[in-house]
């Protein structure tokens, strides 16, 4: 039975994962980070896609992103996962099925949730324990948002942008907010402001995530995000 067309709203903010089948590594040294950076470069900007958030971790893909289209989102992801893919199995003599499955793309409920989405993504290092300070990771969007790193890669995200006036004021702000999150259980909110994705994202890592419903915001994180 065929599968069903997904349907992509436009101009809406995703998180976007990618993940390698049966959790095998799809990154082994960093030529193949590199690539699949140089991929999105090639393919997300003729289609209208911006990226405001990424972290590439040994097995799986991160992105936060605003599509104008749900179709140019589509075939962004679906251009750069085809060439990656046929690169890495000419490289590494790969046979079989590479992704598992299609990429996923939940749906940002709100703008609001865009900066808990992008510290989300930017701690995935983090919480895998594989450095203790998001920045330190080559292969993320920390350093943008952290030291005022320039990464072609990263179109500002609007929430982080009105943390303040000046960028070592919204600098020391993310990162004080980013230390703020480690210390929290993950909110069920705080990946698209929906306990239903932050469910589908812990059954699709893999990983058990300690899960906290919120009710208010606080008034930090409202202070943050406003």
């Amino acid at each position: 039975m065929p599968r069903l067309a997904r349907q992509l709203t436009d101009d809406s903010c995703y998180h976007v994962i990618t993940r390698g089948n049966n959790r095998a590594a799809v990154f082994h040294e960093p030529a193949d980070y590199q690539r699949y950076g140089q991929l999105l470069l090639e393919y997300l900007l003729p289609n209208r896609v911006q990226l405001y958030h990424y972290c590439l971790m040994t097995n799986h893909v991160h992105l936060v992103v605003r599509a104008a289209t749900g179709a140019g989102l589509r075939q962004a992801m679906q251009g750069l996962n085809l060439r990656y893919a046929l690169a890495y199995k000419r490289k590494y003599a790969h046979t079989g099925h590479f992704w598992q499955d299609r990429f996923k793309s939940l749906l940002i409920a709100e703008d609001a949730y865009l900066l808990q989405c992008g510290a989300y993504v930017d701690l995935n290092p983090v919480r895998a324990r594989l450095v203790h300070q998001p920045q330190v990771y080559p292969w993320s969007s920390a350093r943008v948002y952290t030291d005022g790193v320039n990464d072609p890669l990263v179109v500002p995200n609007p929430s982080y942008l009105a943390l303040g006036s000046s960028n070592p004021e919204r600098q020391t702000r993310y990162q004080q907010f980013l230390s703020d999150q480690l210390q929290q259980p993950i909110q069920d909110d705080i990946a698209t402001g929906s306990t239903a994705h932050l469910r589908q994202l812990a059954s699709f890592t893999g990983t058990s995530l300690p899960m906290k419903r919120r009710g208010r915001p606080s008034k930090e994180a409202t202070m943050l995000t406003s």
